[in-house]
């Protein structure tokens, strides 16, 4: 299929049925039956989008490790961050998680496989921090995934090509903004031809291994297993999928070609995490389930630039009562005038929330950048720092608290509210996870709520702070 525009139903008219067998059944007893804890080191904290009832770690001491291989849950996520970082640190990052995730494993007995979570819209260090967690974790893998596909914001990858879902069509990643990314950005959509072009050559795209989705629906679990103990040493295959049925076919051949002793390493979205861990799916948390206390206004902290947040954060102050107080970037980029800005911003926040408004604190939209993609990234730094300082100022305890963007609601939580260990309730809107601050944090019990910057439709965050207003 070419790298074209094209209708989500004609596409899936051109493709075989699914495999007619439910399989996840399976999947998760034959998970179970292993005794392995699956570790997902997440580059922002919005890939545990598609989970619950798991905890999240923003440390990996070996101790903290220790406790954590300990327990009865059957994952655990690793809030790296590492999107927000230069390569060299994020490589360093990795080799310390992956030796600690060794020792941690030995020193309890405990088994565990390791998925290296990134963006579904391909925006990260890849291959970098790849091939430094497999240094860290000191084994052979026969092989890698790579699984961008994310069913709850309509990210497929069909005859190899990857593709955002925008309204009924289905747009050639590499033709989206997301492609554009100052840091990240990349020209292909063919993933064959996007894993050359990140690997500058080292492979070629015909060196590129793949499942098909012929593979999957016709051959089901056996035939991926047969394509997965084919594959040659150091190979990288590309997963196709439109539907969590074909991870879980995927994720039984996968299973079944582990158990013959190969090892291979997963660079992935968020739809393949819960399948692999066998993390049964869920319904919507309803605004009881989140138990909110009837004093007090919820706050947004919205630092994503992505044309979609700009979207929302209109739809958000148009229609809602909503108090917005609008950060100037110019301002935290001067030395001279930072401190006054953070200074003026966190006494409006104070000031709202005691009087129990709503609060919208947000970026200037204009898009500021460097001249590269480190300069760029420094940038972004320096305004998620000063999010931060602005979270960390605020004396009023929020209702509830909306960060908006990958690395703004990474920093938000680990600088911002000092959170080490959380609890993932579940999903407010599909993609968008809720979490449970815990004791240690800066607000313990808040009810936490991470917005990926590219997830929902116009009025998604607008539909949030309405349906958690307060009962008169």
């Amino acid at each position: 299929m070419s790298a074209e525009v094209i209708t989500f139903e004609a596409a899936v008219a051109q493709l075989p049925p699914e495999w007619p067998h439910d399989l996840f059944s399976q999947v998760q007893a034959r998970v179970k039956a292993a005794g392995e804890k699956v570790v997902v080191l997440d580059d922002d904290p919005t890939g545990t989008q598609t989970v619950h009832a798991v905890p999240v770690l923003t440390e990996w001491t070996v101790e903290a490790l220790c406790h954590e291989f300990e327990t009865d849950f059957p994952a655990f996520f690793l809030l790296t961050n590492s999107r927000s970082l230069l390569l060299p640190d994020a490589k360093a990052l990795n080799i310390e998680i992956g030796r600690n995730l060794v020792e941690a494993a030995s020193k309890t007995g405990s088994r565990f496989a390791v998925i290296s979570r990134g963006d579904s819209t391909l925006r990260g260090h890849f291959p970098g921090e790849v091939e430094a967690l497999a240094e860290g974790l000191q084994q052979r893998f026969d092989a890698w995934t790579l699984i961008p596909y994310f069913l709850q914001d309509g990210r497929y990858t069909i005859g190899n090509v990857h593709y955002v879902a925008e309204g009924e069509f289905l747009i050639p990643v590499g033709e989206t903004q997301f492609a554009q990314d100052a840091t990240f950005g990349f020209h292909a959509s063919d993933l064959r031809q996007w894993v050359a072009e990140k690997t500058e050559g080292r492979l070629t795209a015909d060196e590129v291994a793949a499942i098909s989705l012929e593979d999957i629906r016709l051959g089901g679990p056996e035939r991926v297993t047969e394509r997965m103990l084919d594959l040659p040493p150091g190979a990288v295959c590309i997963v196709n999928a439109v539907s969590m049925q074909d991870m879980n076919v995927f994720t039984a051949g996968l299973l079944e070609a582990r158990a013959s002793g190969r090892q291979y390493l997963h660079r992935t979205a968020a739809s393949f995490i819960p399948v692999r861990a066998g993390i049964p799916p869920r319904s919507l948390l309803t605004v009881e389930e989140l138990n909110l206390p009837q004093e007090g206004g919820g706050l947004f902290v919205i630092g994503s630039y992505v044309p979609k947040t700009t979207t929302q954060l209109s739809h958000l102050l148009a229609a809602n009562d909503v108090s917005a107080i609008e950060i100037d970037v110019n301002s935290l980029l001067n030395e001279t005038d930072r401190g006054e800005e953070i200074k003026r911003v966190i006494a409006a926040v104070d000031l709202f929330l005691d009087i129990g408004d709503d609060v919208a604190v947000y970026t200037s939209r204009r898009l500021i950048t460097g001249d590269n993609a480190a300069k760029s990234l420094l940038i972004g730094q320096q305004i998620s720092a000063a999010l931060v300082a602005i979270v960390r100022g605020i004396s009023v305890r929020p209702r509830y608290l909306v960060a908006k963007g990958g690395i703004t609601s990474s920093d938000v939580a680990v600088k911002g509210l000092r959170v080490k260990r959380a609890m993932v309730l579940g999903q407010i809107l599909c993609g968008v996870p809720v979490w449970q601050t815990k004791e240690e944090s800066r607000f313990p019990g808040l009810t936490y709520i991470v917005f990926p910057g590219n997830v929902g439709g116009p009025e998604a965050v607008a539909n949030i702070q309405n349906s958690l207003r307060r009962t008169e």
